[in-house]
């Protein structure tokens, strides 16, 4: 990988397989090729690569088994190096986010710690915080792909995974929750608050880390949502903005509701109470909901009501 990246400090040649004039920085196939297959040996043994003084260091490696041949994260950098042929001025940005990590776990752990770092929180150390769940926990890392996915599919907004993994606030709400979550539940309560302060400031979503959420999560747009501490929510779900899973404010304990999987809960709606929201269930936009909601049945709304019929849903 090393070979095929151009030296900032050094002259290009005709050689190089970047070309970093502005108006070309073309890419050889040889090099799509090889950054395409990132040299995991070259990476395990040690061994850094440079562009720009910029280095993979040990701490972001990530060795995961299953993961080792992961078609996803090379479709990933398939799709940032067709996007540098159509936007050059982008390669900094993409080599530092994308191309020049080993894995999506790196990338993902890289970014979310930009993001959310400040004057006083510095990104290495968040970086190695969600790195390190990344690390331990095969559900999360299976998470973030089915996410990933489940974004791309289900939002017709959404270009390309790289889209995704670089701009959707929501699904980067999402994955860093996954981290305060494990944290929550290892009793590092500090730490996880934090991450959910930071989450709220940065992404306008506020979940707290003690919620349970499944697979093939698709936030969308994700501005204004709120999801209470006991709110449990399945798998294959979607959640436009501006929706509370809240509680009732009369009780303690377990008082947020729970969502099953395939649940649509369109904009602005309201669900307050430990209540359940069936299988596969709708509620449309704007719909306040405090009882619960059957399997497969369309709610809308204020109080929600159950739609009978082919009436059309807004979302």
């Amino acid at each position: 990988m090393a070979a095929c990246i151009a030296n900032s400090r050094s002259e290009t040649s005709s050689t190089d397989p970047f070309t970093l004039d502005s108006s070309k920085c073309q890419i050889s196939t040889r090099c799509r090729t090889q950054l395409c297959r990132l040299n995991l040996s070259n990476l395990v043994s040690g061994k850094t690569s440079n562009w720009g003084g910029n280095k993979v260091s040990n701490s972001s490696k990530t060795t995961l088994h299953d993961e080792d041949e992961d078609g996803l994260w090379l479709k990933i950098q398939e799709e940032a190096l067709h996007d540098l042929e159509q936007e050059p001025i982008l390669f900094k940005y993409y080599y530092s986010s994308i191309l020049s990590h080993v894995s999506l776990e790196s990338a993902l752990a890289s970014h979310l710690a930009m993001k959310l770092s400040n004057a006083h929180i510095a990104s290495d150390a968040l970086m190695e915080v969600f790195l390190s769940v990344f690390h331990e926990d095969h559900e999360v890392r299976r998470a973030i792909r089915e996410d990933l996915k489940a974004v791309r599919e289900r939002d017709p907004a959404c270009i390309s995974y790289v889209h995704c993994l670089l701009n959707f606030k929501g699904f980067l709400a999402c994955q860093a929750h996954r981290v305060a979550h494990k944290l929550w539940s290892q009793g590092r309560a500090v730490t996880a608050l934090l991450i959910q302060s930071r989450i709220s400031e940065v992404f306008a979503v506020d979940i707290h880390p003690g919620a349970k959420i499944g697979r093939g999560i698709l936030l969308d747009h994700a501005t204004g949502i709120v999801i209470g501490e006991t709110a449990v929510i399945g798998d294959n779900v979607t959640i436009l903005h501006n929706v509370t899973l809240g509680g009732t404010g009369k009780v303690s304990g377990d008082r947020h509701p729970k969502i099953g999987d395939g649940v649509l809960i369109g904009a602005g709606t309201k669900v307050l109470g430990s209540i359940r929201i069936g299988e596969g269930a709708k509620i449309g936009a704007g719909s306040v909901v405090l009882k619960e909601v059957p399997p497969k049945t369309t709610a809308v709304g204020n109080p929600a009501r159950l739609v009978e019929g082919e009436e059309k849903l807004v979302i």
